[in-house]
């Protein structure tokens, strides 16, 4: 997983690694439950989850940032939409528009089954639209650091600079930051370090520290 929750554990985080509605392990219906629907009721598995962990003592309710990697990366995304309660967030090659990923991906039509619509069906708005974390640019809050790799072609890299351009575009604290010559996963050793490291002070900063400057974009040295 990138980024690690080992690592983050190591540094003293206490770090929930849910497997909501739509994930694997638990079958064909389980993994079909966000079919047409995708982001809302993994939405409500996950924050049901941290409610338990804020409960238990567990996470400090002042102190809670997520993050995650291509669907991850759009739960992070999807999550600083739907609440202010994070006060910092990863978004790793993470989906921002499903029709986008629908026409330049490489899942193609397939990804319409998560999103339940395709840009091409008329003049819209459609079905995708509500659930692409980019239609809600204008009311994010939550600082997110953003982590591509060029040559995705699973997600493609637009998918990053389309929310970078749209958080920007309303003042959104971020910082976006492109691999060269990486795909979908992250495989060079520098790389996977810049990961693991620029993860681990974006939430240290956030949650403890002062601000960086906002709207940043980086991009990783060759």
């Amino acid at each position: 997983m990138i980024p690690s929750g080992q690592w983050l554990a190591t540094a003293g985080y206490a770090v929930f690694l849910p497997n909501p509605r739509g994930g694997e392990g638990h079958g064909h219906a389980f993994a079909a439950a966000v079919a047409g629907a995708v982001g809302l009721g993994e939405w409500t598995d996950v924050n049901t989850g941290i409610d338990l962990l804020i409960a238990e003592g567990v996470a400090d309710p002042d102190r809670l940032g997520i993050g995650g990697w291509s669907h991850g990366g759009f739960m992070a995304a999807w999550a600083v939409r739907q609440t202010d309660r994070f006060q910092a967030a990863v978004m790793g090659a993470g989906i921002s528009d499903w029709g986008m990923l629908v026409a330049t991906g490489e899942g193609g039509v397939l990804e319409a089954g998560l999103s339940g619509s395709c840009g091409w069906e008329g003049p819209g708005p459609h079905p995708h639209d509500r659930l692409s974390p980019v239609s809600y640019a204008a009311k994010i809050r939550t600082p997110v650091l953003i982590l591509h790799g060029e040559d995705d072609a699973n997600v493609p890299l637009g998918q990053a600079t389309y929310f970078h351009r749209a958080l920007r575009r309303f003042g959104g604290e971020h910082e976006f930051v492109v691999y060269p010559r990486e795909g979908h996963v992250i495989q060079e050793r520098r790389h996977q370090i810049d990961v693991l490291e620029r993860t681990r002070a974006w939430f240290d900063r956030w949650l403890a520290g002062p601000a960086p400057t906002p709207g940043r974009k980086t991009r990783c040295p060759r």
